[in-house]
């Protein structure tokens, strides 16, 4: 089985890709990813000299670009992960945004048509569900309520994904997943800048009151969540993929700070963010009954994980603060286009 991973050198993508890489060993992946500051090849050394592994650096939204590598791959599918991801990005700089997150998946689909493949997972967030008062949970069939660019944006690929099932008859599914959380996350979402600040003795920044309620999934279950949709989900649905451990931001930063053994003092509150949600919860219940798949990893032992992994590679969180990061691809990849 051959799989095109677009944003395969991102957190979530490079922890897809190096789980199927070593656990299914009949399976062959080509990471296409564009290597913005979220992308980080080191994120994917542990597979980078498995001959099932390959890696193109481009853009999903040069569609040339695309199509040739879906001639010459001929996948038997494609799983999405490439977005502009960041909520507090996507409300001072709009514009990558839509353009990675509509103009990407645009140019992905119209590929797509003329190279047809027989899987396409398309990777979305809880967040186009927007904010739920309490005790409600999102299903599949929750109305969309998205409350920042990157949301509106990820809500309109999803869409645009489902109407090319419906009008093209592609092999789309969608899903939607909780926060995500673990090991060779960028230090600027909640959990990750919380380790690292608080492992360097530094303020951990909490928007507004720190009420904010969030779902936790770890990311090695989301993983697995998006396998068993490839191999076992309906096209033209959406899945939604949650951790079932739901806590306020403030709960998840004491929890933190306990583990590291650093005071309640580094906590700061810092002015909320605009249009902030104020709690996100999703129901699993479609994925379960027709996958078998349900979440392994208990949050307080997935935080700790996380936590002695941050420990373990400060050389990796020195190199993603500083930038220097960025020049991994040139010292250890020749620059391999498409065809090469």
């Amino acid at each position: 089985m051959r799989i095109i991973v677009t944003g395969g050198a991102g957190f979530i993508g490079s922890a897809f890709v190096r789980l199927i890489v070593n656990q299914e060993p009949d399976v062959e992946i080509v990471v296409l990813d564009k290597l913005t500051y979220a992308g980080n090849l080191e994120n994917l050394a542990p597979v980078a000299a498995n001959p099932r592994y390959r890696f193109v650096k481009g853009d999903i939204c040069d569609r040339e670009l695309v199509r040739n590598l879906l001639a010459e791959v001929k996948p038997d599918a494609l799983v999405h992960f490439a977005a502009e991801s960041h909520v507090d990005r996507s409300i001072y700089a709009p514009q990558p945004v839509f353009d990675t997150n509509l103009g990407g998946t645009f140019s992905l689909l119209e590929s797509m048509r003329a190279q047809r493949v027989e899987r396409y997972v398309h990777v979305s967030t809880d967040e186009v569900y927007g904010s739920l008062e309490a005790p409600h949970e999102a299903d599949e069939n929750y109305p969309l309520q998205a409350s920042s660019p990157y949301s509106a944006a990820k809500a309109g690929s999803d869409l645009m994904a489902l109407a090319y099932h419906k009008t093209y008859k592609m092999p789309v599914m969608v899903t939607r997943a909780s926060n995500n959380y673990g090991p060779y996350h960028f230090p600027e979402k909640l959990i990750p800048l919380m380790i690292s600040n608080a492992l360097e003795d530094k303020p951990l920044p909490i928007y507004g009151d720190g009420m904010q309620v969030r779902d936790w999934l770890y990311v090695e279950d989301h993983c697995r969540a998006i396998w068993s949709v490839l191999q076992k989900g309906r096209e033209g649905e959406i899945y939604n993929i949650g951790g079932n451990r739901s806590l306020t931001n403030k709960e998840v930063v004491e929890r933190i700070l306990a583990i590291t053994r650093k005071p309640a003092s580094l906590m700061q509150t810092v002015v909320d963010r605009p249009g902030h949600d104020r709690r996100y919860a999703l129901s699993s219940a479609k994925l379960q009954k027709e996958t078998g798949w349900s979440p392994q990893m208990d949050f307080d032992r997935g935080l700790a994980l996380t936590v002695d992994w941050y420990r373990a590679n400060t050389g990796w969180v020195q190199r993603v603060k500083s930038g220097e990061y960025q020049s991994y691809y040139e010292q250890n990849y020749e620059n391999r286009s498409v065809g090469a």
